[in-house]
């Protein structure tokens, strides 16, 4: 049994299509060839035939031995050799009459045969007596395949049988010659079809053993090695090897984010934990705690278990986004939905808060989820703007192909061009002096672009409109306008 390898499984087919191919073909040759033989050979002996047909229709109304003698001088004029013409003249009562007789039995023993050889001659020499009218293929001792065509003749008060024949051993000679050559050139073809194939398999399937190789370098951990293909491919390899280092590539920057993930998620808890631990400890170091150091260590750790709960809150709804039950759409009234929601916002801080321009209209949206970036792009300008006289404004306007945009704007620092891209990033700050007390631990942005994009949405940091302080953007679609 042969390996079950992409090689010789290819290898494998083209042998088989080969050799299916050579045979169809080489009965379609073989057969033609005898065809067209044995056409040409019914053309021959009929025409032999009918010549001698002609020869004896000037014995009409003449005795049959006359017409006898006539028929042997005729057929005995034409001697009889492997590759001639037979000729026979059958007279009722007169027997055959033919330039090879042999082939009639009915003679002396020939030398050479033996007594039960000789019978059965006699009796095919006597099956050919019979008359047979037009084509026929008989097979005569000595002689071997013969074709035979016979026609009556009416001479009068005489009918007889002319007929001729021919062998058919050039036509055996000829499908021979065919098989031979078709056997040794067909060999010759397919070994070269399998060597050729065999080749071929081995440049298909050497870069998918590269592939299988790489494969099993990533399934060991290791995810820097790439599929490398020469420059001037342009066939399915190349498109399946470009998918696959793309693969890679994104998997790699999944695990490179998933650490860094972890690492970050890690450090943000650490630092409460350690807090925690720290304070407790120094109320155990005390034999006799006052009231007010555990009050004041309460309050402590009851801050950093608040600031806890709040960052795996904030994990679980990033780990949940791409959930396909993260969102739960329903129409939204956009109106009385941001009125209501901005004025609770308006009592978390002491800001100057302002409600822009309204589309009035329908959002098919999860207006949990939308108040949860709402409120997160809120306190993200909260943060950024000084108490009291601190601007934090909403704007809400309708887009063109029914979407709808949130602007939340304010009059801080704003944010540098190259850091708009990474703010939503998790656990990124755009001031890496900030304290997690006063920046919280980075994912507010980043949960609300997972929002956006669970919508089909999208967010972005855009210029404001006097140059001063930030405005992000988010733009959803499923809009219908009152």
């Amino acid at each position: 049994m042969l390996p079950a390898g992409l090689r010789w499984r290819l290898t494998a087919w083209v042998a088989a299509v080969m050799a299916l191919s050579a045979a169809v073909v080489f009965v379609v040759v073989y057969k033609d060839t005898g065809t067209q033989l044995v056409s040409q050979t019914d053309r021959d002996v009929s025409g032999d035939t009918i010549q001698l047909r002609q020869s004896l229709r000037s014995l009409r109304d003449q005795t049959p031995a006359q017409i006898r003698a006539a028929a042997t001088r005729y057929v005995l004029a034409q001697p009889y050799t492997a590759d001639s013409t037979l000729f026979f003249v059958l007279i009722p009562g007169s027997g055959a009459i033919s330039n090879h007789p042999e082939v009639f039995g009915g003679g002396p023993p020939e030398v050479g045969r033996t007594e039960t050889e000789q019978p059965a001659e006699d009796a095919a020499g006597r099956k050919l007596a019979l008359p047979h009218l037009g084509y026929s293929t008989v097979r005569l001792p000595d002689v071997g395949k013969m074709r035979i065509f016979e026609q009556r003749l009416d001479l009068g008060s005489t009918q007889v049988i002319v007929g001729g024949g021919e062998p058919l051993a050039l036509v055996d000679r000829a499908q021979n010659g065919v098989a031979r050559a078709f056997v040794l050139a067909g060999f010759a073809l397919l070994l070269l079809a399998l060597f050729a194939s065999y080749l071929a398999g081995a440049r298909v399937s050497a870069p998918l053993r590269r592939m299988a190789q790489v494969a099993t370098r990533v399934n060991a951990g290791d995810l820097g090695p790439r599929m490398e293909i020469a420059s001037g491919r342009a066939d399915e390899v190349k498109v399946l090897a470009d998918a696959f280092n793309r693969m890679l590539d994104r998997l790699s920057e999944a695990f490179a984010s998933q650490r860094e993930f972890v690492a970050d998620a890690s450090h943000e808890l650490r630092t409460p934990l350690t807090v925690i631990r720290g304070q407790l400890e120094v109320l155990a170091a005390q034999q006799d705690p006052s009231s007010a150091d555990v009050t004041r260590v309460d309050r402590l750790v009851q801050a950093e278990i608040t600031r806890i709960s709040r960052l795996v809150d904030d994990l679980l709804v990033l780990a949940q986004a791409e959930r396909t039950d993260f969102l739960r759409t329903e129409p939204i009234d956009v109106g009385p939905f941001v009125t209501d929601l901005w004025d609770g916002v308006s009592l978390t801080a002491d800001r100057r808060f302002e409600l822009g321009s309204m589309a009035s209209g329908t959002l098919h949206a999860d207006p949990d989820r939308l108040a949860q970036a709402l409120r997160n792009l809120a306190r993200n300008a909260i943060e950024h703007t000084a108490e009291h006289d601190g601007l934090v404004r909403l704007d809400v306007t309708r887009l063109a192909g029914g979407g709808i945009r949130f602007v939340v704007l304010d009059d801080g620092p704003g944010i540098p061009v190259l850091e708009r891209e990474r703010v939503f990033e998790r656990f990124h700050r755009t001031d890496s002096g900030r304290t997690r007390a006063t920046g919280g631990a980075g994912l507010g942005l980043a949960i609300v672009r997972a929002i956006a994009e669970a919508h089909r949405g999208s967010v972005r940091v855009r210029d404001s409109q006097n140059g001063h302080g930030a405005a992000i953007e988010l733009a959803l679609p499923g809009f219908d306008p009152s």
